[in-house]
């Protein structure tokens, strides 16, 4: 590893010191560490110039619109209950409450009430503004990640989260499994059995090659069952990069660096300073959440997603009224929800229902 340059890094080398340490315990420190861990800084690292990475938010509310309108038929299915709770795990800066908030209207509004669940200090400090007049009115509220979550009846929804759960690369070398580590030299793969990850590996690929791999999220299952246990009836969703278990284990699917709007695939350097993510194996939090009882899941790309439940021929002939920048604005984040080649081919939605009782 070269010399140290963050003070993650320092207390690394010296756990390197007793021996490799698995990237997946890298990728939490780096990101998660109470004091020098990336999302737990004091400024945000979201946007364009000068920052690591944008999300759909930054490119404007079609998002947030379309989610609206789908969480709205939530309610319609569940007899319009008088309070319609929308918890958003690693709700970030809470644009997307607030875009879906600003976007609810008529009785549906009335009984919407959304909360922001995260506890990065950044987030926080930018959602108090974006949510301001819903937390003036008690349309919304803050939740820290250690509070228990009190049985709702509504929508668990989050965004861009499970691709942030530290996650363990794993390869096939044709005679054995390796994980990824950290050694003083660098990264290597070693050999490591770990029988769970071994065992859902081999049930979803077609016959494993030399090769092979994917990322392990031990946490997983922890986050989705915390979720949709409590939820009493109405609809999980999540948005997220990732695919099925088949295809991510073909490509060999590994953690990801972001800097600076670059990136590349290395996870040890400059640790605590970009942001690490690996697909989210959606198989998989699939098959946890048809444990955890919901029905109807299934997932599909975002663009489809979109098409399939936004009003775009309504949208389009409303945006006519709008002078020519704002149209454009709306146009160009409709295309980068929708096009092939865009974001919205990039990412994938994953629903699933609870009917309640």
């Amino acid at each position: 590893m070269p010399r140290a340059t963050t003070p993650l890094e320092i207390e690394i080398q010296a756990r390197l010191a007793m021996g490799p340490v698995p990237a997946a315990d890298v990728m939490a420190l780096a990101l998660y560490h109470p004091r020098d861990g990336y999302y737990r800084r004091d400024t945000g690292p979201w946007g364009f110039e000068g920052k690591d990475y944008y999300t759909a938010l930054d490119l404007g509310p079609l998002l947030g619109e379309a989610l609206a309108l789908r969480l709205e038929a939530a309610w319609e299915r569940l007899a319009r209950p008088a309070e319609f709770t929308v918890l958003e795990a690693g709700a970030g800066r809470g644009w997307l409450g607030r875009d879906i908030l600003h976007a609810a209207a008529g009785p549906f509004a009335e009984s919407l009430r959304y909360i922001h669940r995260d506890d990065n200090p950044a987030a926080k400090k930018a959602a108090e503004m974006a949510l301001e007049p819903f937390l003036i009115t008690g349309r919304a509220r803050f939740m820290k990640e250690s509070e228990a979550i009190e049985p709702f009846v509504g929508a668990a929804l989050s965004n861009e989260l499970f691709d942030a759960l530290p996650a363990q690369p794993w390869r096939w070398d044709g005679a054995a499994w390796a994980r990824e580590v950290l050694t003083q030299d660098g990264p290597k793969w070693h050999a490591h059995h770990e029988p769970r990850s071994a065992a859902w590996f081999e049930s979803q690929g077609d016959g494993i090659e030399p090769g092979d791999g994917s990322a392990w999220c031990e946490a997983l299952p922890v986050l989705a069952s915390t979720l949709t246990q409590a939820l009493r009836a109405g609809l999980f969703i999540t948005i997220d990069y990732g695919d099925q278990a088949s295809h991510l284990l073909a490509k060999g699917a590994d953690l990801r660096r972001f800097k600076g709007h670059t990136v590349d695939g290395r996870w040890w350097e400059e640790v605590g300073e970009c942001d690490l993510t690996a697909d989210v194996d959606f198989t998989r939090l699939s098959s946890i959440l048809e444990t955890s009882g919901l029905t109807e899941v299934d997932h599909q790309s975002l663009s489809r997603w979109v098409r399939a439940h936004a009003p775009l021929a309504a949208w389009e002939a409303e945006w006519q009224e709008l002078e020519t920048p704002a149209r454009v604005q709306r146009m160009e984040n409709l295309l980068q929800l929708t096009m092939p080649g865009m974001m919205g081919e990039r990412f994938r939605v994953l629903e699933g229902w609870r009917a309640g009782g």
